[in-house]
């Protein structure tokens, strides 16, 4: 976004565990859909599990509420959830996982996102407050600076900033371009659900070898590098049909077999985030100490 774009902004500083300043924003900016993002990731819920809980949980619980109490004013939510809602890939041995698969989370943070979508669940039950959660893998791009899978982005990063960097895992992910999963949670709440819904991302099923190989195919400097034989501890392989068939639907879309997923191609992603971060680096505007340690 330039200055222009960022000056139409309304920005609300406040805690996301703090329920009455999450109501006091939602009133406050008029806003007609909502796409609830906040949270802390793997490492910091393993390193504060009280705080995970408040910000993820807690902070969750707090724009439900939030919208039930201005039912008259928003009529869309969309909202994260993870694939680390599922637990480890050996748990689902028939591919691709699909969004109905049981949920055996391993880490503190896929537990709270599994209450999470327990708790729009409950919302819809007792209060009918529709909402539609996405669970995505890897969603990577400028921004994405934090978190067990932000190697990806920093990857990136590291070549627009010629450094060597070290991608802490190996194995099958699925690669969600930031651009596109933005899109995405924009359309689901657009969609205005009248239910509880909960949908896979998927997008670029691939290895993290051939993301690498993706990286020096556009940036052939790039001294990347990745931790051979330690697979993340949840399935890449997800089935997505179950989000086509809703974003087919809502109040001004006609039904159908299944609408396109915002998707740009992996090569294409990649030189974009490059050339961004490139940009970013030239006018000091991007943290470097992200790639240390």
């Amino acid at each position: 976004m330039d200055a222009e774009e960022i000056g139409r902004v309304q920005f609300f500083t406040g805690d996301i565990a703090d329920l009455m300043a999450v109501k006091a924003a939602v009133a406050a900016s008029g806003a007609t859909q909502i796409v609830h993002l906040a949270a802390l990731q793997v490492p910091m819920c393993r390193a504060d599990p009280s705080s995970g809980a408040r910000v993820n949980v807690v902070g969750t619980v707090n724009v439900f509420e939030a919208v039930r109490h201005a039912k008259n004013q928003v009529r869309g939510l969309s909202f994260a959830s993870s694939v680390a809602a599922f637990g480890p890939d050996s748990l689902y041995p028939h591919k691709p996982v699909p969004d109905d698969a049981p949920l055996r989370p391993d880490t503190l943070y896929g537990i709270y996102k599994q209450a999470n979508e327990h708790t729009a669940r409950v919302y819809w039950q007792d209060w009918q407050i529709g909402s539609v959660g996405l669970r995505p893998h890897i969603v990577y791009g400028v921004g994405r600076d934090q978190g067990l899978t932000s190697d990806i982005a920093k990857s990136i990063l590291a070549a627009a900033a010629e450094r060597s960097f070290h991608i802490n895992f190996d194995g099958p992910i699925a690669l969600q371009y930031a651009d596109d999963v933005a899109k995405t949670f924009i359309a689901a709440a657009g969609l205005e659900h009248r239910g509880a819904i909960v949908c896979n991302l998927r997008n670029d099923v691939i290895r993290v070898s051939d993301f690498v190989n993706a990286l020096r195919a556009v940036a052939p400097e790039a001294q990347i590098s990745f931790e051979k034989g330690r697979d993340l501890p949840f399935p890449a392989d997800l089935d997505d049909s179950g989000l086509r068939s809703l974003l087919s639907g809502g109040p001004h879309r006609e039904a159908g077999s299944g609408a396109p997923v915002s998707h740009t191609p992996l090569k294409t992603a990649v030189q974009r985030s490059l050339t961004l971060f490139r940009q970013l680096v030239a006018q000091n505007r991007v943290d470097l100490a992200q790639l240390e340690g």
